[in-house]
């Protein structure tokens, strides 16, 4: 006798479809790795929350302080303040300048025949680095004479070369093969540069970007020799004067700011790395 659809009687119940071979259920598929995130709330909180202490404990310690009349003078009348936003005012400055440099005369020694090029020009940066930030902001003083201007040059001729050499380095290391595929689908030369070397390149061109942003906030501190103002002025004159109040400002908050800098390049280079680039968990 025949059943229905002409399934024998002797047939058991019908397995599950996910069944395997000896009976047993299959084991269920895995879940969608979740990509990990990007910026943890230890990376958000703490340093910040350590400059807030810093500040504050420095500020306590000043309304304790017996101020003589010379430092109130040097720290009042908001030369601090103007002191602390002429130091920003070079370091931001002086890294936009940096970065329209440094970055395109990097592309610009990997393409063609320019690589030729590339010894003599990171001589040159290495020549701009390797001399002493006071030497050289004393001989753009003596061929540029005193102002905001000499100060920048110095700024920029110390900080080129981390961007340069980063993004030389990061466009050489990408896969040929992988350059290689995206012409061989269509892609023009440009849109090979700006899809896909570039975007393998942040992270190394980003770790370059930090390292100078840092450089700047250190070397603006020179630009008062050369009348750039900055937070140097407060170093210097809590030196000259032996008033250790205004150099524990000057000093404090020149730290305090290039720690602020290095936090966000920290968290701009985490933020803006290629998601492709990221290791799964």
């Amino acid at each position: 006798m025949r059943t229905s659809e002409g399934r024998r009687p002797e047939d058991g119940p019908e397995a599950p479809e996910d069944a395997g071979a000896d009976g047993e259920e299959a084991s269920p598929p895995p879940r969608p790795a979740v990509a990990p995130t990007r910026v943890s709330w230890q990376k958000l909180t703490l340093l910040p929350v350590l400059l807030i202490a810093v500040l504050l404990a420095t500020w306590l310690w000043f309304e304790q302080a017996d101020l003589d009349a010379l430092t109130r003078n040097a720290l009042s009348d908001g030369r601090v303040s103007k002191a602390l936003w002429q130091h920003i005012e070079l370091t931001v400055i002086s890294t936009f300048f940096v970065l329209i440099i440094a970055i395109p005369l990097g592309i610009l020694l990997t393409r063609g025949q320019a690589d030729r090029a590339t010894p003599a020009v990171m001589a040159l940066a290495n020549i701009g680095q390797a001399t002493p930030a006071i030497g050289l902001l004393a001989l753009l003083v003596i061929w540029l004479g005193i102002g905001r201007r000499a100060a920048l040059i110095g700024i920029i001729a110390y900080a080129v070369l981390p961007v340069l050499s980063n993004t030389i380095t990061g466009l050489r290391a990408n896969d040929p093969a992988l350059l290689e595929a995206a012409r061989g689908i269509g892609m023009s030369p440009v849109g090979v540069l700006t899809r896909v070397e570039l975007p393998l390149a942040v992270p190394l061109i980003l770790a370059g970007v930090r390292t100078a942003l840092v450089l700047n906030v250190g070397t603006a501190t020179l630009a008062t020799f050369g009348g750039g103002g900055g937070l140097g002025v407060l170093i210097t004159t809590g030196i000259t004067s032996q008033r250790m109040p205004v150099l524990v400002v000057g000093s404090v908050l020149t730290v305090a700011l290039a720690l602020l800098v290095d936090w966000l390049a920290s968290l701009a280079e985490l933020l803006l790395r290629p998601r492709g680039l990221e290791a799964g968990p």
